[in-house]
């Protein structure tokens, strides 16, 4: 694998960019190949099987074209394909799991939430990490029901959205939690929203830092890091409609394309 070669992506739909955008920012002169699996999307109500499949397939893909490692930006496919991609390529792979371990150790109230999707809080690996890090401290874990399918419409700040945040938070709130875990790449989207409904002494806290971190890293370990200081090449594939992701990446005047692909 070649040092110029770009680093692959891949969410079931629009969320990793939240992570893609911390990698940029870490990274900015590496390319990148970003793919929307968005017609398959939520991932978090799917099989364990079919989790599997379809992480199989966009990995497949993103080597077809050149990516030199891949980046999981999916807390379900992370949880419950990771070690399946692992086994089966021969290249780095980076995942992203819920940040509970910070927030175990920061808490002061001893009681933390996680909100995340199905698929994820019913994970093996979800569940060993919370065991690991979460003894004496209560955990409110919270299926996000809904909000997926609401940010891939670009309802972001729909009154349907803040009503099903004010239902999932409360029980948090009642539990007087002091750290907020997102437990999937799509909920960074929806931090403003969650702030107007939160106390601001809650902190909220997400994989997109650590995740970059983690990709600088491994490059670092496997000397993939690109030597190159040319404006990169920034390829995004979405095989369902492309308009709310062109939205999102072109916030502040950027000039990023996204081309329909079907996968």
């Amino acid at each position: 694998m070649k040092k110029n070669h770009p680093i692959g992506i891949f969410d079931s739909g629009i969320g990793g960019t939240s992570i893609w955008k911390e990698i940029h920012s870490l990274l900015p002169f590496e390319d990148t190949i970003y793919l929307a699996d968005s017609k398959n999307a939520p991932y978090g109500n799917k099989s364990e099987e079919e989790i599997i499949s379809l992480s199989i397939k966009n990995t497949e893909l993103l080597l077809k074209l050149g990516s030199k490692i891949i980046v999981v930006a999916c807390n379900t496919a992370t949880t419950n394909a990771i070690s399946v991609l692992r086994d089966k390529f021969n290249i780095p792979i980076i995942g992203i799991e819920p940040a509970i371990k910070p927030a175990a150790l920061n808490t002061q109230t001893k009681s933390i939430g996680v909100l995340a999707t199905k698929g994820t809080l019913s994970s093996s690996l979800f569940s060993t990490s919370a065991k690991e890090f979460t003894k004496n401290i209560k955990v409110v874990e919270v299926i996000g029901k809904g909000l997926v399918p609401l940010i891939e419409n670009g309802e972001i700040n729909s009154k349907k959205t803040h009503s099903l945040l004010l239902n999932y938070l409360q029980p948090m709130i009642e539990a007087k939690i002091d750290h907020l875990v997102l437990g999937c790449s799509h909920y960074p989207y929806l931090i403003p929203q969650i702030e107007k409904i939160l106390s601001k002494n809650i902190k909220i806290i997400d994989s997109g830092e650590a995740t970059a971190r983690q990709t600088k890293n491994v490059l670092q370990e496997n000397n993939l890091i690109s030597e190159s200081k040319e404006i990169p090449t920034l390829q995004f594939y979405s095989n369902s409609e492309t308009t709310t992701l062109n939205t999102l990446l072109n916030q502040n005047s950027k000039k990023i394309s996204v081309l329909y692909k079907d996968f």
